[in-house]
């Protein structure tokens, strides 16, 4: 047979084939695999590899399924190489069988090898059962090629159907995941099993849907309503990202700052130390307009942490949250301000800290639970991190949540207090019940001995300048000024050569 014709009638099928997924996925308010890439990528930018793959020979007797139900190839995101991976659920399931998995494991390899960031568009059913061990076998190339990437070039998955059973670890191995309300779920074990298990009836989307695991998991980074603005979300984040590890990081030309509003920042805080506020404010203040991106929006909200754009540059912010918990450090806060701090780390984000935090959340359940564990590894994260740290001290700092939280003695770069911060081992409410239990408990008007005691202690030792002259912060700033100091500080700090002890790696408290 010509070899032209051969071509043109694979064409032909490839054709027919995406006629049909349009059909399918269009039914379902769903995108093919290929509408997905044309979100993700510049028009026109994307190089499809691999196009004519075929499934192993005992599948293909009885499916036409050229690619394999997956897409890979290479395009352009607002000019830059990003590498991807789209599944075709309309193709078997979208299930995984060798040449499937080895067309993932080339792109994610193909992205290593040329330093550009990895996006997965997943939808699939999982291992391909017909195949057995094959399928396995792929899976765990991708696997391993995960953690080969991780921490020199972002990878990104975004669940746009099911992801079940060992196929939800790759995505959980990446630096994000982003998933849709009611059309995506990642779960180990299904409902099924969990019915038969534990004899419980319970739906997909209560199991592991969207909201399931941006609340309650953690797992889940974003979620959105609908496709389109997963993949959108995809191309915003990457704006903030180099390509790799030793790529410079992106720089906007765009930078505009709400000048009139930083007097507001004098007022912000409130004068009652127990009365909550809105740390996004002053997050949204400081840095260049509309430019703060939220990551884990949804989870442990007592922890705030996200990318924004300081004079068009990028940094992290890591921010305590008095609106929820009174800003405490819990297990989950920890975990999530802990990761955080480690992706921008191996990218050479600088980090910015806003700190009022009243200490960690006390409790049987937090301790049992692991607390002292879980609580030590935003403690671990920050102590290795060698990036630009700069905190601000905007309200409370008490005990050992004010070292976790970058202190110059953990290696942070510059620490600043505004005035209305509070630097003690513990509040002063507090602290007086215990130095002073004596002297109240002979006094005979306990609550105005309590106030006096409690303003001698903020003057005396909770005092920012008391701290500033035991060389525990840097200077006390006026909150007005913060956004100037700030563009400065990271500006002596863009030179900053620090390099931890050679070593195969850290023991992490997992």
């Amino acid at each position: 047979m010509n070899k032209r014709k051969v071509f043109e009638q694979r064409l032909k099928s490839l054709q027919n084939m995406e006629e049909i997924a349009v059909q399918k996925q269009h039914l379902k308010a769903k995108l093919t695999a290929r509408e997905r890439l044309n979100i993700l990528f510049d028009e026109g930018s994307f190089f499809e590899l691999s196009t004519f793959v075929e499934p192993a020979k005992s599948i293909k007797k009885t499916q036409n399924a050229y690619g394999d139900g997956v897409v890979v190839g290479r395009g352009l995101v607002q000019g830059r190489s990003v590498f991807a991976y789209a599944q075709d659920f309309t193709v078997m399931g979208g299930s995984l069988g060798y040449a499937h998995g080895m067309k993932i494991a080339k792109v994610q390899e193909m992205a290593l090898k040329f330093g550009s960031p990895c996006v997965g568009l997943i939808d699939s059913g999982g291992a391909r059962i017909q195949e057995g061990i094959n399928s396995l076998s792929a899976y765990a190339r991708i696997f391993k090629n995960n953690v080969q990437s991780s921490g020199i070039i972002p990878q990104i998955s975004v669940i746009l159907g099911p992801a079940a059973g060992g196929a939800v670890y790759s995505p959980a191995m990446t630096d994000f995941v982003i998933m849709t309300n009611k059309t995506s779920y990642m779960f180990v074990t299904g409902p099924d099993v969990v019915k038969e298990v534990l004899n419980q009836d319970i739906t997909m989307d209560e199991l592991g849907g969207g909201n399931v695991h941006a609340e309650k998991s953690g797992v889940a980074h974003f979620v959105f309503e609908d496709e389109e603005h997963a993949i959108i979300q995809v191309r915003k984040l990457l704006s903030y990202l180099p390509l790799n590890n030793f790529d410079a990081l992106p720089v906007s030309t765009d930078v505009d700052f709400n000048e009139d509003r930083q007097e507001y920042l004098n007022k912000i805080v409130p004068d009652d130390p127990n009365r909550p506020y809105d740390m996004k404010e002053i997050i949204n203040t400081l840095v260049d307009n509309n430019s703060f991106l939220e990551i884990h929006e949804k989870f442990a909200q007592n922890i705030v942490v996200g990318f924004a754009r300081l004079e068009g540059k990028t940094i992290g912010i890591v921010a305590n949250q008095p609106k929820a918990m009174a800003g405490t450090l819990d297990i989950n806060a920890s975990i999530k301000g802990a990761r955080f701090v480690r992706f921008c780390d191996a990218f050479n984000i600088p980090l910015l800290v806003l700190e009022d935090v009243p200490g960690f959340l006390p409790g049987v359940d937090q301790e049992h639970t692991g607390i002292i564990r879980n609580g030590s590894k935003l403690l671990y994260a920050f102590c290795e991190a060698t990036v630009p740290r700069i905190t601000i001290i905007t309200r409370k700092a008490y005990g050992g949540a004010f070292v976790v939280m970058n202190s110059l003695g953990i290696g942070g770069d510059f620490n600043f207090a505004w005035p209305t911060a509070e630097i003690a081992v513990m509040g002063p409410a507090g602290a007086i019940k215990i130095v002073n239990r004596a002297e109240l408990a002979a006094a005979t008007d306990r609550e105005k001995l309590e106030k006096e005691l409690i303003e001698k202690y903020k003057e005396e030792i909770a005092n920012p300048f008391k701290a500033e002259e035991l060389g525990m912060i840097d200077d006390v700033i006026m909150p007005s000024e913060t956004r100037r100091i700030l563009v400065t500080a990271f500006d002596i700090l863009s030179n900053k050569q620090y390099s931890q002890p050679e070593r195969k790696h850290g023991n992490i408290p997992l």
